[in-house]
C-alpha cells in the first residue's frame, strides 16, 4: 500500500457515517464601490507605489517627468505614448535589460479591491521580463480599465497569454519582517492613471 492509499483510507474511515452535505452560508454581499478608480488609487498607494492622475493630453509629459534625467529607458512594441530616446525591446536578455534604469508599459486591467495591475503582455505591455528587471516601472492604467474586483478582471484577460499581476513595487521580508524592496523586480512602481475620455 502506498502512502497516498494509506492517507486516503484514513480520510474515508474518518468520514464513514457522516451525512453528505451541509448548509453553506451565502457569500456576503459587498456594496458596490462608489468610486472604483479612487479606491484603486488608494489601494495602489497602500503598496508604497506612486500614483498620479492625468489626462491623455498630459500623459506624455507625465511619463517624461516620471523618468530620471539621463535614464536609459526600454519600452515594449506598440506603446501608445512616445518616450523620446527610449529603446524598443527586441528581445533583450536579462543582462541587457539590467543596463536599463526604467521601463514604461501599459496595463491590461487594474483591480480596485486589491490594488493590483494585471498585464497579459499584449501590445504596449511587452514581455514579462521588461516589467521585472529595470529598477523603475512606469505603468499606464486608463480609468476605463479599472474594475472592482478579481472576478471582474478575469474575463478581460487573454487566457492564452502569460499574466503578470503587480501589487506595488517588488518587496520581500526576512524572518524578522525587515522589508526589502527591489529584490526580485522593480524597486519603484509609478502608476499613471489616465482619465478616460480626456
Amino acid at each position: 500500500m502506498s502512502a497516498r492509499d494509506d492517507i486516503l483510507g484514513k480520510v474515508r474511515a474518518a468520514l464513514d457515517g457522516v451525512e453528505p452535505g451541509y448548509d453553506v452560508p451565502p457569500a456576503p454581499r459587498i456594496a458596490p464601490l462608489a468610486d472604483v478608480v479612487g479606491h484603486f488609487a488608494e489601494r495602489v498607494e497602500d503598496y508604497k507605489a506612486i500614483v498620479e492622475r492625468c489626462t491623455s493630453d498630459e500623459l506624455a509629459g507625465r511619463v517624461a517627468a516620471a523618468l530620471p534625467d539621463g535614464a536609459r529607458v526600454v519600452i515594449p512594441p506598440g506603446l501608445s505614448v512616445e518616450v523620446p530616446d527610449a529603446d524598443e525591446d527586441t528581445g533583450f536578455d536579462a543582462y541587457e535589460l539590467d543596463a536599463y534604469d526604467a521601463v514604461v508599459t501599459e496595463a491590461r486591467v487594474g483591480i480596485a479591491e486589491t490594488g493590483t495591475i494585471v498585464m497579459d503582455h499584449g501590445s504596449g505591455q511587452g514581455r514579462r521580463a521588461i516589467s521585472l528587471v529595470p529598477d523603475l516601472h512606469v505603468c499606464i492604467v486608463r480609468t476605463d480599465q479599472v474594475v472592482p474586483d478579481v472576478p471582474d478582471a478575469l474575463p478581460l484577460l487573454d487566457p492564452a497569454r502569460a499574466h503578470t499581476w503587480i501589487s506595488g513595487p517588488s518587496a520581500t521580508s526576512d524572518i524578522e519582517l525587515d522589508r526589502v524592496e527591489g529584490v526580485h523586480g522593480p524597486r519603484t512602481l509609478h502608476v499613471l492613471l489616465v482619465e478616460h475620455g480626456s
